[in-house]
């Protein structure tokens, strides 16, 4: 679809770390809000290993999940073999969220899906096994700002970014 919104959504903390063993190596409940509040209602674009980390499919949303294993299924998960084939099944929608993993983001960053990156940028260096950087830096443009500070629901400080492709 032409006028689609593509977002991507993440966390990472300041040493790009996104992922520890198929977990969030965080505890920043405002953040899973954050998460909730912006996918709710919206179709989510997930690889198989972030899918399985949450369990299951994820409630009052189309999920889709990428995989490369033939015959994987699901409950309530539609399945494809490729991030090209999650845009297709998809076209039709206005507007639909990347949810990860690291190889999903970069993908669909680089190959020019993405037009809205909701980041949040976690103010501690963590240890991680999952990494992320978001390709090419200088074609996003930084245009809302919200920082907040660690409390008893968020062990460390964060900000909130919004980011749009530059023209």
């Amino acid at each position: 679809m032409k006028n689609q919104i593509v977002n991507a959504i993440y966390a990472v903390s300041e040493n790009g770390v996104i992922g520890k063993d198929n977990d969030l190596p965080w505890k920043l409940r405002d953040d899973l809000k954050f998460f909730m509040n912006k996918t709710m209602g919206y179709p989510i674009i997930m690889g198989r290993k972030s899918f399985e980390s949450l369990g299951k499919a994820l409630p009052k949303r189309r999920n889709v999940v990428i995989t490369r294993q033939a015959n994987y299924a699901a409950d309530k998960v539609e399945v494809v073999s490729s991030l090209e084939a999650a845009m297709v099944l998809l076209q039709e929608e206005p507007e639909i969220f990347i949810t990860g993993g690291a190889g999903v983001y970069k993908e669909s960053i680089e190959k020019g899906y993405v037009n809205k990156i909701y980041e949040t940028l976690v103010h501690a260096e963590v240890e991680g096994d999952t990494f992320f950087e978001l390709p090419n830096p200088e074609e996003w443009e930084i245009i809302e700002v919200d920082a907040r500070q660690a409390d008893d629901r968020n062990e460390h400080a964060y900000t909130f970014r919004t980011l749009t492709k530059k023209a």
